[in-house]
């Protein structure tokens, strides 16, 4: 599948000297591009972003607002990691709808949603409602 071949490969342009923890990320938007982003670390840890959410401004840069899936890696063989917190939660800004692949460095993959993985989840629509 493209999109995990194109976040392994972002995976491999990861800078993160502190954690040595390297992730790639690749987004499907609705028109069929993808846009791939590596986390981005530093010294000042907190000011670090994760591949996720370099992937998906990448493509807000790029004009993107619509999105069909994201295919995430890192370098643990022996399980399937998915997004962290704040990532699961920038991705709904965009819809809840996402397919997400969570993907070992050998190219396995297991498909999940980004429902399963923030469950009850807040979005814009709650701002709404005020």
């Amino acid at each position: 599948m493209e999109l995990v071949s194109r976040c392994l490969r972002a995976r491999d342009m990861a800078y993160c000297p502190y954690s040595r923890f390297p992730v790639g990320a690749a987004v499907l938007t609705a028109d069929g591009a993808i846009i791939t982003g590596c986390n981005v670390e530093n010294a000042s840890y907190g000011l670090t972003v994760c591949a996720e959410r370099t992937a998906l401004q990448r493509a807000v840069v790029e004009g993107h607002r619509r999105f069909i899936a994201i295919a995430v890696t890192c370098d643990i063989k022996d399980s399937f990691v998915g997004p962290c917190g704040a990532c699961r939660q920038v991705l709904m800004e965009f819809g809840s709808d996402w397919t997400i692949y969570l993907t070992k460095p050998d190219g396995s993959y297991k498909e999940t949603s980004l429902r399963e993985l923030l469950p009850h989840a807040f979005g814009p629509e709650h701002l709404a409602k005020n």
